[in-house]
């Protein structure tokens, strides 16, 4: 292989999400805090995302988009736009992905969420970069809470994640809070790779939420002043309908005791047909559908009250906004939401109602409870809402690390 001809460090980032935004927020969080600690790097990532630069990128950030599949159930998936088997579009995204690191030869390369990415596709890049002489170091990204530990286990063994870990893997960063979800404990990873654990704390959006007066003089200006903002969200929205469903047959009832106005977000996976059902069954009701907002944050920032399925960003965003907040998981296929929704509850952080409990009525009440009597955050245990920075910060560091190895082997 050819000398590259730029000295300049190079990071490429694999960043399956064919189904929502969550890991393309991270993605761009982290790239952001990597710029601001090494303005020079390129940044290159490998994403499948039907939105593609949905989120602001960084200066010297670009991407590779991947032929879009999605995931139907553990360990099974599909293409979601072109005519060709599986086993075709898994091979063609492999070769795509092989062939642009090799030639781009990374520094770092970031994997987020899945080891040996979907189906095993980054296999044949990481056994590529262990044997050539490009010396990029492999680090992987976890969102905390991935699935129930019993699947994520079960996957993890028959897809031989482990083996994987230990055989390509830096270095794990792990983008949660140890004292929440104890990813080494909960996975059983093994002691050997135990060590390369680093626990960032949250990642959220750094975008700043400027225009939250704004919104609430938009949606309550003439309303009684004790009218109350709402906002009901759920990231890409492609399976938020039945909550959103639920709270327009609630809302009637919370009307009758407390003026509101409701802004919802469907998000911009939710089929056409399901926002239209919304949109006319909404129209002698005070809500405001939208598709997609720009700022996210400012509309939290904006509510009195937060409604709001249980992903990872959206729930981060919550946190970081310090809002009261009445989550409600998705029903599957994974565990994800309703552990995260359960945890981020016990801690007092939120609210939760359960997928299966979700009924106008208990909709109804918990909006009202919430609109009496907001959560107050639990100031002795709050979220750590720094991992984009400390993510950024140990991605980096393990340049150091390599270099001080090197070092070593020669005394």
């Amino acid at each position: 292989m050819e000398k590259r001809k730029s000295e300049s460090l190079r990071i490429a980032i694999y960043s399956q999400d064919g189904f929502g935004l969550g890991h393309m927020q991270r993605t761009c969080s982290i790239a952001w805090e990597i710029y601001r600690l090494r303005p020079e790097a390129s940044i290159l990532t490998f994403s499948d995302s039907q939105l593609g630069q949905f989120f602001p990128i960084s200066p010297h950030h670009d991407y590779i988009k991947l032929p879009s599949i999605a995931k139907d159930s553990p360990g099974n998936w599909q293409a979601t736009h072109l005519s060709m088997s599986f086993p075709e579009i898994l091979h063609l995204r492999k070769q795509l992905i092989s062939n642009v690191l090799l030639n781009y030869t990374p520094d770092i390369f970031l994997v987020d969420h899945m080891p040996h990415g979907a189906m095993g596709e980054l296999l044949p890049a990481l056994e590529a970069i262990k044997h050539s002489r490009i010396h990029t170091q492999v680090v992987l990204g976890l969102r905390d809470i991935l699935d129930s530990p019993e699947v994520t286990i079960n996957r993890w063994q028959v897809e031989g994640a482990y083996e994987v870990i230990e055989r390509y893997y830096a270095r794990i960063l792990v983008f949660g809070m140890q004292e929440v979800y104890n990813v080494v404990e909960k996975y059983q990873i093994p002691e050997s790779d135990a060590g390369k654990v680093f626990y960032c704390g949250y990642v959220t959006n750094l975008a700043k939420a400027s225009d939250a007066h704004n919104i609430r003089a938009r949606y309550l200006a003439d309303k009684s002043t004790n009218a109350r903002l709402i906002v009901v969200m759920a990231g890409g929205g492609a399976d938020a309908y039945p909550m959103m469903s639920t709270l327009i047959d609630a809302l009637p009832k919370v009307l009758e005791d407390q003026p509101c106005v409701v802004a919802v977000v469907t998000g911009p996976f939710m089929p056409a047909e399901l926002i239209a059902d919304l949109s006319q069954r909404a129209t002698q009701l005070p809500i405001h559908m939208m598709e997609s907002v720009n700022d996210s944050l400012s509309y939290i920032s904006a509510a009195d009250l937060v409604i709001a399925m249980a992903g990872y960003n959206t729930s981060v965003e919550i946190l970081r906004m310090k809002k009261s907040a009445i989550l409600i998981p998705r029903a599957g296929p994974s565990a994800e939401q309703r552990t995260r929704a359960r945890l981020f509850a016990d801690k007092h952080w939120v609210d939760m109602i359960d997928p299966d409990e979700l009924t106008p009525d208990n909709l109804a009440q918990q909006i009202s409870d919430h609109l009496r009597h907001p959560i107050e955050n639990n100031s002795n245990h709050r979220p750590n809402l720094h991992g984009a920075a400390a993510a950024a910060k140990h991605t980096l560091a393990i340049l150091t690390s390599r270099k001080e190895r090197a070092l070593t082997s020669l005394v």
